[in-house]
């Protein structure tokens, strides 16, 4: 956790540039973006200081200095949140998580997920697909994959078949990865995370690539394109909403702009999905 926070610190003055920070630029520069004396000058604090937060010996750190230093760092608000869980002991910010982690749906819940008419899923910790309803498998085929790897991220860095399967791979892999490492702050003990990130390490550069550059985000919303092997290229937008009482669990489902080329696509397999039942 100490070097998590040195990293994502480092990651982040490495993207800015002094003039961007209104700073003269002097001497010659063996790091990227700002040094660490310049955040401190930033931030109000003293280099001192902020080099023991950078070394993950500032865990006192106030909210005051913290807001400092993710105003000078120019954070997200996925990345200030990040920030806290980092240089804070666990337990002690707003969404550490309490109480015991749920691989299941409730039955209310799975009620609400099989009622919906657009392709829907559940995921729960390390991006575990854990619930979807017949038009989410049809569209993405949980059903046909083992339920031991039924991990967004181990199926996008290690199926072969991912690149085609998902034409913006690349976008795809950097939101997998950010979602990965905002869970990794939230729960640094969970050793099932631990060991899907030593493995995607371990077995795919793309991962190892994007890990080291310490992407954060939430998966809230956005686009996404998937080349379906029977209903061509389905462009469709998501809406991911944490379910009530489960904070670990997100609630994804696809949306397609009605009349669309995508809506009609959908609409037919979801009439083939019936037909099967």
């Amino acid at each position: 956790m100490d070097s998590d926070l040195g990293e994502f610190l480092r990651s982040r003055r490495a993207r800015i540039q002094p003039a961007e920070a209104g700073l003269r630029e002097y001497g010659r520069r063996r790091v990227p973006g700002l040094r660490r004396e310049e955040v401190a000058q930033l931030a109000g604090v003293s280099v001192d200081y902020y080099i023991r937060l950078e070394q993950g010996r500032g865990r006192n750190a106030s909210d005051a200095v913290l807001d400092a230093v993710a105003r000078a760092l120019r954070l997200t608000d996925s990345e200030r949140l990040h920030l806290y869980v980092l240089a804070r002991p666990r337990g002690t910010h707003p969404t550490g998580g309490g109480g015991v982690y749920q691989d299941s749906l409730r039955p209310g819940a799975r009620l609400v997920l099989d009622a919906l008419v657009a392709p829907a899923f559940v995921l729960g910790r390390r991006m575990d697909v854990i619930a979807w309803n017949d038009l989410g498998d049809k569209v993405s085929g949980f059903s046909a994959v083992p339920a031991a790897e039924r991990n967004q991220a181990r199926y996008l860095f290690l199926n072969p078949l991912a690149p085609r399967f998902y034409p913006d791979w690349e976008t795809v892999g950097a939101e997998t990865v950010a979602f990965l490492r905002r869970d990794a702050g939230l729960h640094p003990d969970d050793p099932k995370l631990h060991a899907l990130v030593d493995e995607l390490t371990t077995r795919s550069a793309d991962f190892r690539r994007i890990w080291t550059a310490h992407p954060v985000k939430e998966k809230t919303h956005g686009a996404k394109r998937i080349r379906h092997p029977e209903a061509g290229l389905l462009e469709m937008g998501y809406e991911s909403l944490l379910l009530p009482g489960d904070p670990d669990q997100l609630l994804v489902v696809y949306t397609a702009v009605p009349g669309s080329a995508t809506a009609a696509a959908l609409a037919a397999l979801a009439a083939s999905t019936t037909a099967h039942v």
